[in-house]
This record gives structure tokens, sequence and C-alpha cells, in this order.
């Protein structure tokens, strides 16, 4: 078993996440590979990291609020704060800070950053509980939920700019 391995089931363990949270970011790392074609310049082992640890957070819930509850548990813990900011960063293709205040979210950035912040956040975009599924998909299932037509165009424009 690799360091990275070891480390991440570690906090799986201290959290207890649940099977279909652990299983749900399998397909999301394996999703990452995907548009990490793209790219010789990401940090591959942060890539992991974030894309296995983004949905801790929903040991505690599964609401909106698993994204920076997520990233708080992992500080607590003393995760390295860049894979803190992929699991605060990582809903939708971001959530802007007029949307997290409507939402009741903490002020903080909601809003991927870094290339390993995108791309974790829009791999999860891809996948459906455990299948991965087409930007069409995703954007009918937003549609279908009542997104904002900002949400939606930050979405295209994400995986647009992850395409290159």
């Amino acid at each position: 078993m690799s360091k990275i391995d070891k480390f991440i089931n570690h906090i799986y363990e201290e959290l207890k996440c649940p099977k279909y949270v652990i299983e749900h970011s399998n397909v999301v790392y394996e999703r990452t590979k995907y548009l990490n074609n793209y790219y010789n310049e990401v940090d591959d082992d942060l890539i992991e990291c974030g894309a296995k640890l983004h949905d801790v957070g929903r040991t505690v819930t599964n609401g909106i609020k698993h994204a920076y509850i997520g990233a708080d548990l992992l500080r607590n813990m003393g995760v390295d704060e860049e894979i803190c900011k992929i699991t605060e960063r990582h809903i939708g293709a971001g959530i802007s800070p007029q949307e997290a205040k409507l939402l009741g979210l903490p002020d903080r950035q909601y809003i991927p950053e870094t290339l390993e912040e995108k791309i974790v956040a829009h791999a999860d975009n891809l996948v459906h509980g455990i299948k991965p599924v087409s930007l069409e998909f995703v954007i009918k299932k937003w549609n279908k939920k009542g997104m904002s037509s900002d949400s939606i165009d930050r979405l295209i424009k994400l995986d647009n700019e992850l395409k290159r």
C-alpha cells in the first residue's frame, strides 16, 4: 500500500467514512485522470488526495455545507491546506460570494482557483453516484434542480477551460 493510500485510509477510518463516499470518491479520482491528460504541470498526488477526500464532510451532512465542513474536519486533523481548499471549493463549478451568502455558508472562497482544485471539482461534476456522466447529463440535471444560469455558465466555462 502506498503512502498516499495509507494517509487516505487513515482519514477514512478516523472519520468513519461511509462506503458510498469512498466508492464515489474513487470514481471521481479516476475521472480526474481524464481531465488530467491535458496537463503536465499538475500535482498528481494532490489531485489524488483531493479527489479521494473531497466528500469527507458527508460524514456529517449530505447538504451543500459538506464542502466547508469537510475542509474543517481535515484542517482539524492537520491535513495540508491545499487538500482542504480542494474539499472546500469542489461544489459544482464553484459558488459565488452572493450565492454562498444566500445558502448560509460561512464567508469563504468557494470558487476553485488552482488547476488541481478545478480538476477535482469538475471531475466530481462528471460523476453521478459512481457512474461517469457527460457534461450534457450534468447540465440537464442542474436545470431540473433549478440551478441558476450563472452556475451552469460557470460549469460550461470550467469544462471548456479544462479541455483547452
